[in-house]
């Protein structure tokens, strides 16, 4: 399904769900990131292109609030990522490059203790962890401890994480990598339910065919800089 024909949420320059102005971060004389503007609408599933070590990830670990910036400023949902980091982490979701879980536990046991970090109710917790444990195919492996997990689904247990809050905003660094073919789809056809109930999401990738399938819109980064959108 082409992205194309989904209607999306246009929002006042104010209100974008995901904004930054100026966002440049430097390690030494290295400039990761450059002078970053990004304005993303409710609603928006943006692809954030590029090749590894180009910016992406560490554009995305600023605006969870995991590296701070040299200068500049970033907005998730209206809260400024530093003055207001308890509001724009709730309104967010992340799933990193790499899957962070903790190994001893449970798929089960770690969405379950997830769900009491964010403060949902026990039972609409329960509901969601099955919720999601079912529409991404994680049953069978839900109690088995995390250890056990393929890279595949290490990561499609981190996105059901990112989304039991039912944030307005997803973040997610390569999130269709290393994912067989079957999975790989169901996860795109997810981001597009998502999207057309006013989801934003900003999903970096180097796939082309990806961005063209899923995405509403892509920015093409470069050594830090945004080339293109």
């Amino acid at each position: 399904m082409n992205p194309s024909n989904t209607i999306f949420t246009y929002v006042e320059s104010d209100n974008l769900a995901i904004r930054t102005e100026m966002l440049t971060r430097t390690f030494k004389s290295f400039n990761a990131v450059e002078n970053l503007n990004l304005a993303i609408r409710g609603g928006e599933i943006y692809g954030f292109l590029g090749a590894n070590g180009a910016g992406k990830t560490t554009t995305m670990k600023m605006l969870v609030g995991l590296l701070e910036p040299s200068s500049g400023r970033a907005w998730i949902a209206g809260h400024n990522v530093w003055t207001e980091p308890l509001a724009a982490k709730a309104a967010s979701g992340y799933v990193a490059d790499r899957a962070i879980l903790y190994e001893r536990l449970t798929g089960r046991e770690f969405l379950g203790f997830l769900a009491q970090l964010r403060g949902i109710p026990l039972k609409r917790a329960n509901e969601r962890v099955e919720h999601f444990l079912d529409i991404l195919e994680l049953a069978d492996h839900a109690d088995r401890p995390c250890s056990a997990y393929s890279f595949g689904v290490k990561r499609k247990l981190a996105l059901a994480g990112a989304l039991l809050h039912q944030p307005p905003v997803l973040i997610l660094d390569e999130p269709l990598n290393g994912l067989d073919p079957r999975s790989a789809r169901r996860l795109k056809d997810l981001f597009i339910e998502r999207a057309r109930d006013g989801t934003t999401i900003l999903l970096s990738t180097h796939d082309l065919a990806t961005a063209e399938t899923v995405c509403h819109r892509v920015g093409i980064i470069h050594r830090g800089r945004l080339l293109a959108e």
